[in-house]
């Protein structure tokens, strides 16, 4: 199986990168973080303009149909730049829940970016993402779906990451099992991706600072010990990046181990974004500490999506159970 990305995917990462370079991001996360909601949604516009939004909505709705593949890499730059919103929730895992229901029109303005949809799927999801910004709520309950309503605000390790508890406010309507499981695995590999694209980010500013700062006389950066640490995150993203693609050709593809080799990807990917984050706090030293510094916003974003849509515990049991039925 070949997991390298074709020219048109590696045009639309590079389209992405450039985008999201020129907007500072940063800037956007926290003020999505305190509450103001102006720069990331000017974000969302943008990117939507470029297809992200449509990126896995069927051509009948308006959007692009496109492949798994084509999410990860939308979604490995998302967390190489810390985007805040329900991404994973609008563009990933509302497609497949909505296809089949009463609430399918919505797809056409999630695909054009009007449309912003969060979605609380316990016990991988037990809270809707940024509810508040969202302009469709749902509560996906075994297999079924209904509009949702926010009870309560709570606090999450990523400020960025404004969770709310939902209840249901609506009729209930029942899913195909292959659509949640579907939809359930999307959002998983793109949160994966959004992993590997934090990680990434992790490496780029310590390696960057480690060539920067001085100690001793000498810059950090030529001490044995920091480059075979920052080493050992470079080969843990490498590992993860091919899970994650392959995990992605395999639900292309229809693969009877695409639910196994989905779960493979988000374990490696969380564990080399913690490894990533781990290293970065190490090689920054006390700076790395503050809120102040950006650093925060990827050490915080590894952090929440660790646990987000399945924790490694979950995803090392599901690869188990795969196992041994074979």
């Amino acid at each position: 199986m070949r997991f390298a990305m074709s020219a048109e995917q590696r045009s639309f990462g590079d389209a992405l990168t450039g985008l999201l370079t020129a907007s500072d991001v940063p800037a956007a996360n926290r003020a999505w973080a305190a509450g103001d909601d102006t720069a990331g949604l000017r974000l969302w516009e943008k990117l939507a303009e470029l297809g992200v939004t449509a990126l896995v909505v069927p051509e009948e709705a308006g959007g692009i149909d496109g492949t798994p593949l084509d999410l990860a890499v939308a979604f490995e730059c998302l967390g190489h730049h810390g985007v805040p919103g329900p991404w994973i929730e609008s563009v990933a895992l509302a497609p497949s829940l909505l296809a089949g229901t009463k609430h399918h029109d919505v797809l056409a303005d999630v695909a054009e970016g009007s449309a912003r949809v969060t979605i609380a799927a316990p016990p991988l999801a037990p809270y809707a993402l940024d509810a508040g910004s969202a302009t469709h709520v749902f509560l996906l309950e075994a297999d079924t779906l209904s509009p949702a309503r926010s009870t309560r605000a709570l606090t999450s390790v990523d400020p960025s990451r404004r969770l709310q508890a939902v209840e249901a406010d609506g009729p209930r309507e029942i899913l195909a099992d292959d659509a949640v499981a579907r939809g359930l695995d999307l959002a998983t590999l793109a949160c994966s991706a959004s992993l590997v694209g934090t990680g990434e980010r992790l490496l780029r500013d310590s390696v960057t600072y480690v060539g920067q700062r001085r100690q001793f006389g000498r810059v950090i950066g030529e001490y044995q010990a920091i480059k075979h640490a920052l080493a050992d995150v470079r080969v843990a993203l490498d590992f993860a990046r091919p899970l994650v693609h392959g995990a992605a050709r395999g639900l292309e593809s229809g693969d009877d181990d695409a639910t196994r080799d989905v779960s493979a990807a988000k374990v490696a990917a969380t564990d080399a974004a913690h490894l990533a984050a781990r290293t970065a706090l190490q090689v920054h030293g006390a700076i790395g500490y503050t809120m102040e510094h950006d650093l925060s916003i990827w050490i915080l974003r590894a952090r929440a999506l660790a646990g987000a849509w399945g924790s490694t515990s979950h995803h090392r049991g599901r690869v188990l159970d795969h196992l041994m039925r074979s």
